[in-house]
């Protein structure tokens, strides 16, 4: 298979071939064809399967013909970083082509974004919010929009963006061809498929599964622990970069801050930093000025890095398909890569579903020199204190047969080995 057999107009051939793209992914073999027939598709495969491309090429092979300098497509994200990877990503595919695209999002002056589309860019990829704000102003006319690409469509809804999706909707004409991309199906988007994609066809490329390439390692502990585990294990692990995923914002930053002090090269991301610290974060993170990269869930929607060796759950997610989703972060570009996922006793639960749907026993682990046993700090959630003097914890056991534990595997030292901290351990 190659991209030749997709017939694509010459332009755009030459701009994969300047990419170095040969082989199509499974996603994009399947969609490609149907798009250019001008089906509607909703496309479920996870993230690393080249959704962007097989989006991007028959929407640039469309746009060759016909009137130029006009909104002809229109690309919804629901993040900033994952906007701004598309557009990136339709500049790179189209470098050939002459034809323009504009990312439009919050967080930033948005007089620069009015001016490419008064510059007449074919193409908007855009976050809802500030989308719907530009076109109540006038400012960003959608009445021309050929075809319609709805991306990470699960993560929108989890945004809370599906009003706002169903008031763009609103504002397009309504024949145009229309593409819906999703890790997942939850009962949200088949409700907004059934309203928007008119004779569908629905492509599935293991949307359920986790990729092949990933290994996957469980790390009990209590939570703790967690920070020192994870600051022993990446001392003790081979790794190129680490994605680690919080549940929170706050946790998101107060580790990356201790990760800092211990002399890691961190950085993190999360929905309360400005644009500019976003993008200095993906940056370092992508040239390898930092190795290491602690993100929230939502933050973390289009970070695109091939070299990820290793995910860390420091937090197990919520679900199955968002464990799937994230750990698909790494193993990409037919890489190995490693899932680390550190568990407390109330997550066992979420453990034995990921199993089934994996259909094994995920390899439980321990580090052997670590202290597992060491009680909460005073104050800290699982701890009290009476009268000047502080009680250790009730611990709440995991049971033997969860646990099974084998030592970790030992790679060489990482690399990048913490400063001396004249800071006092206690």
């Amino acid at each position: 298979m190659s991209f030749k057999q997709f017939n694509l107009h010459p332009q755009i051939e030459a701009g994969i071939q300047a990419l170095g793209y040969s082989t199509p992914t499974p996603i994009q073999f399947q969609s490609i064809p149907a798009i250019l027939q001008g089906r509607d598709v909703m496309g479920l495969a996870q993230t690393g399967t080249g959704k962007t491309a097989a989006f991007a090429l028959p929407i640039l092979h469309r746009l060759m013909n016909g009137q130029r300098r006009r909104a002809r497509a229109l690309i919804v994200a629901p993040t900033r970083e994952l906007a701004e990877q598309i557009h990136e990503s339709i500049d790179e595919l189209g470098c050939k082509t002459k034809l323009k695209s504009v990312a439009i999002y919050g967080g930033v002056n948005k007089n620069p974004q009015i001016q490419k589309l008064r510059g007449g860019a074919e193409i908007i990829v855009a976050c809802p919010g500030r989308l719907l704000d530009l076109a109540d102003q006038g400012a960003a006319d959608l009445s021309n929009i050929e075809i319609l690409v709805l991306d990470e469509a699960d993560r929108m809804f989890d945004m809370g963006f599906l009003p706002d999706i169903r008031r763009i909707t609103k504002r397009l004409p309504e024949k145009r061809q229309t593409l819906l991309f999703s890790a997942t199906m939850p009962a949200d988007i088949r409700n907004l498929a059934k309203d928007i994609l008119h004779d569908q066809l629905t492509l599935r490329v293991d949307d359920g599964l986790p990729v092949s390439t990933v290994s996957h390692a469980l790390y009990p502990v209590e939570q703790h622990l967690k920070t020192a585990l994870l600051m022993k294990l990446l001392q003790e692990t081979s790794t190129e970069s680490v994605l680690v995923f919080a549940r929170t914002k706050h946790r998101t930053t107060r580790v990356a801050m201790q990760m800092k002090t211990a002399g890691f090269p961190v950085t993190s991301l999360q929905g309360d930093l400005s644009q500019s610290k976003r993008q200095a974060a993906l940056s370092g993170f992508r040239d390898g000025k930092y190795r290491i990269l602690i993100a929230t869930d939502i933050a973390a929607r289009g970070i695109d890095v091939t070299c990820i060796s290793h995910v860390i759950n420091y937090d197990m997610p919520d679900t199955v398909e968002a464990y799937t989703h994230r750990i698909g972060r790494t193993g990409r570009a037919a890489k190995e890569g490693d899932a680390f996922s550190f568990v407390t006793p109330q997550e066992r639960d979420l453990v034995g579903n990921i199993e089934y749907v994996l259909g094994e026993r995920i390899e439980r682990r321990t580090l052997e020199d670590f202290d597992y046993t060491l009680p909460a700090p005073v104050g800290s959630t699982g701890s009290t204190s009476r009268a000047g003097r502080s009680l250790k914890p009730e611990r709440r056991e995991f049971p033997a047969r969860f646990l099974s534990s084998t030592p970790a595997k030992k790679g060489p030292s990482y690399h990048m080995s913490p400063r001396a901290s004249s800071r006092r351990k206690g």
